[in-house]
């Protein structure tokens, strides 16, 4: 065993061969059973790293061994031995010191052995590639007549009744051993052996052979044609692309859908079989069998969701452990899932050289697949979150891999159809089409690529220009209903769930709301109040900042919007909105909604609704409420926290502040009012704050209309916030102290609102009448 494991290192010289040979062909010693395999290795192994064995040695090793065939291989008929036997008779066979007449009894053993005894081949898979070594060198070496007797096990052993089992390991090591003979045919100028290989396997239909074998060969032959581009012969090529589509047609549905395996193993082995050997081939011609078995391989075998989400589901009130993890991550370390990179660029490739219906079938094969992806992740993301995270990691791994072919695709797509004489209509199809299976995939989207943001801003442009583009990608949201209810639910037991928690929902949503404004000024209001506006205040409630902000930016893109239009219609919807987003942002700050959103959306409507618009003056009074609240929380306390500029009722503030520059003048008045009063009941450390950030803001104002109005209030403001740390001056009687302050200014309707202010003050009893002689 020890040489056994250092057999890369070892070396045999020809008297350790001749010891060996001896003790082989000795009657005298009694060998154990299991001896012979090692035996046989070290003398493979001096075959093998010989430089220049002895003919007469090599003649001799024959002998030895067609004798212990004859002796001993009833009684040591095992896998081990047959297998050791077969890479020896192969390597003896291809040995160039060899005479002749030992190299045709090497292959003519070897002939019978595989053609009687292949059963031992596939009683264990272990060691198949010690036969296939033995195969590639007896084939390597042979004539035409035997070259075309061990062609026919090599592809025929696989269907054979305890023959071995066909599988994508075997296949791929079929693929290199046909690229490592017919390299050395070429290389060799044995042309006529090349056209042998092509008439026996790849241009004979035998019912004998394997077809997963016959498409792996055909695979390594276009290997071979893309390495030797001058040499090899052109017909190779040409037979080996027919081979592969042939058998691809006989996997191609009728009535135009994915070539699904189901329970049938033959099948899905064929389809990684073709999808493998093209990948490991390079460059192919565009064939539309190919196409097709190529996107059927990449969604049912190579990314097997919908697949595996049935199984979850089936099983989610039984045992999850007989799906078998293991079978997940099988299918994460199997050759063909290593592939997939590969196998989406062939796929891309054919799609690009191919007719307009083949485009336009893989096309809504690919879309619907990330449509049943998001359905299916949707509900097993939830039912396993928590229960098992492990499973729900490694299903998640597969459709990360998915989501990077589908925006490679789509990139291929959108170069070729928008860059394209289609008409308009047809691009803006195409562009909704992909935009929607790019939200479907969202939530697999882990890392930063270039594909990705080109692709969505190649398709948003075709999208933002058509008011119909817009229309169908807006509905194509999933619908209020089903945002909030649990997946899976019919109509007739709808079971309300914890919306927020539903991560592959929310990452499709903030998709769209990222989306959207970007084609805002194409959307109809009755589409916007209908579809969008419910979703976006119902996801400023969600806890994860980044998609309530998403909701505040959507809001202030609406109301952004038409700007150059006299739509009377957007306009009211605007003030409708606001009075329920103001509402609906006050009461989630600041543990869900986040300033930075609110900020932006209140900036927004003052600037973009009309002036004096009553949802203004809703908002400013909305705002001075909430500040107030928050400060009368943190009075309670015993410590004051004004030097945190996160501190919420801080930031608050700030933003009343910043509003006196950007208010309309028919606003301003209530703001300085409301304000003021809010200043009032401040301690002090946050009334000087305030007061230092008014008078920064106002000295570096340039607003000639407000400044001196607001000079004015502001000397006023700090001499009453003097006066009131200094004595107990009530907030009534402050609020009597704005309106003297108001009724200065020459505004009429300061002087109404300041007038007002006083009448409702002076009828209630005032417990302290004690005001500033000075200001009256």
């Amino acid at each position: 065993m020890t040489l056994l494991n250092s057999q890369a290192s070892l070396y045999v010289a020809d008297p350790q061969a001749k010891l060996l040979l001896s003790i082989l062909s000795s009657t005298n010693i009694s060998l154990p059973l299991e001896t012979y395999p090692l035996f046989l290795r070290l003398l493979y192994i001096w075959i093998r790293k010989s430089s220049k064995p002895s003919p007469v040695l090599i003649d001799s090793a024959v002998k030895v061994l067609s004798d212990l065939l004859s002796t001993q291989f009833d009684s040591n008929k095992n896998s081990s031995f047959f297998s050791e036997v077969v890479v020896l008779l192969g390597a003896f066979s291809f040995a160039s010191s060899a005479l002749e007449k030992s190299k045709t009894l090497c292959l003519e053993l070897l002939c019978g052995l595989l053609e009687d005894e292949y059963r031992l081949i596939g009683s264990s898979k272990q060691y198949v590639p010690i036969v296939l070594a033995g195969i590639g060198y007896a084939l390597s070496s042979a004539g035409n007549v035997y070259f075309v007797r061990i062609l026919d096990p090599l592809f025929g052993i696989w269907t054979r009744e305890d023959g071995p089992c066909g599988s994508v390991s075997n296949g791929l090591m079929i693929l290199h051993l046909i690229e490592w003979v017919l390299s050395s045919f070429i290389n060799s100028n044995s042309l006529d052996r090349v056209d042998v290989f092509t008439k026996e396997v790849l241009e004979t239909s035998n019912p004998h052979h394997a077809s997963f074998a016959t498409v792996m060969a055909a695979g390594g032959a276009l290997r071979v044609s893309n390495t030797f581009l001058s040499n090899a012969p052109r017909q190779l090529r040409i037979s080996a692309e027919e081979k592969i589509e042939t058998v691809a047609r006989g996997l191609i549905p009728e009535r135009g859908g994915l070539s699904k395996s189901g329970n049938n193993p033959e099948k899905s082995l064929l389809l990684k079989s073709i999808s493998l050997a093209l990948a490991r081939s390079g460059s192919v011609s565009f064939r539309a069998p190919l196409l097709i078995c190529l996107a059927s391989a990449l969604l049912t075998e190579i990314f097997p969701l919908e697949a595996l989400f049935e199984k979850v589901l089936n099983l989610q009130h039984g045992n999850l452990s007989q799906l078998g993890i293991n079978e997940v991550k099988e299918h994460l370390d199997s050759a063909s899932f290593k592939e997939a990179g590969a196998m989406t660029g062939v796929f891309c490739n054919q799609y690009v050289s191919a007719d307009e219906n083949s485009q336009n079938r893989v096309e809504n094969l690919i879309w619907g697949y990330c449509q049943d992806a998001y359905l299916g992740h949707r509900q097993v993301a939830l039912m396993l979150r928590g229960r098992d995270d492990e499973l729900l990691g490694d299903l998640e791994k597969i459709a990360e891999s998915a989501f990077l072919m589908v925006v490679v695709f789509a990139l291929v797509v959108t170069k070729q159809k928008l860059d394209s004489k289609l008409s308009s209509a047809m691009q803006m199809e195409i562009s909704v089409k992909i935009l929607v299976s790019l939200s479907c995939m969202e939530y697999f989207r882990r890392i930063r690529l270039p594909e990705y943001m080109d692709t969505i801003r190649a398709v948003v442009i075709a999208v933002q220009e058509n008011q119909s583009a817009c229309v169908l990608f807006v509905e194509s949201m999933p619908p209020y209903s089903d945002l909030t209810n649990q997946p899976g639910s019919s109509s007739s037991q709808i079971t309300e769930h914890t919306w927020w928690k539903d991560e592959v929902q929310t990452s499709r949503i903030l998709f769209y709301l990222r989306v959207i404004p970007t084609c805002i000024e194409c959307l109809p209001v009755p589409e916007f109040r209908k579809v969008v506006a419910p979703i976006m205040f119902l996801y400023m409630g969600h806890p994860n900042g980044k998609v309530a902000r998403a909701s505040h930016s959507m809001f202030v893109a609406f109301i952004s919007s038409g700007k150059d239009s006299d739509e009377d219609e957007r306009v009211l919807l605007k003030e409708q909105l606001v009075f329920y987003y103001i509402q609906r942002s006050l009461e989630g700050y600041p543990q869900i909604t986040p300033f930075e959103g609110i900020a932006s959306g209140v900036a927004a409507l003052v600037r973009y609704l009309p002036a004096g618009s009553p949802s203004i003056f809703y908002t400013v009074h909305c705002l001075v409420e909430k500040a107030h609240d928050l400060c009368r929380e943190v009075m309670t306390q015993e410590s004051d926290s004004w030097q945190d500029e996160l501190e919420p009722r801080k930031k608050l503030t700030d933003l009343l502040l910043r509003l006196l520059s950007i208010v309309d003048i028919q606003v301003l008045p209530s703001l300085m009012k409301q304000l003021a009063q809010l200043v009032a009941v401040l301690p002090r450390e946050g009334q000087n704050m305030i007061l230092n950030d008014l008078y920064a803001q106002v000295a570096e104002s340039d607003d000639v209309t407000r400044k001196p109005a607001l000079v004015s209030w502001l000397q006023s403001l700090s001499y009453i916030c003097s006066q009131a740390n200094s004595s107990s001056t009530t907030s009534k009687q402050f609020v009597l102290l704005v309106g003297f302050i108001l009724c200065r200014d020459g505004w009429r309707r300061r002087f109404v609102v300041a007038h007002s202010a006083v009448v409702e003050l002076v009828s209630v009893p005032a417990r302290n009448k004690s005001w500033p002689k000075n200001l009256v």
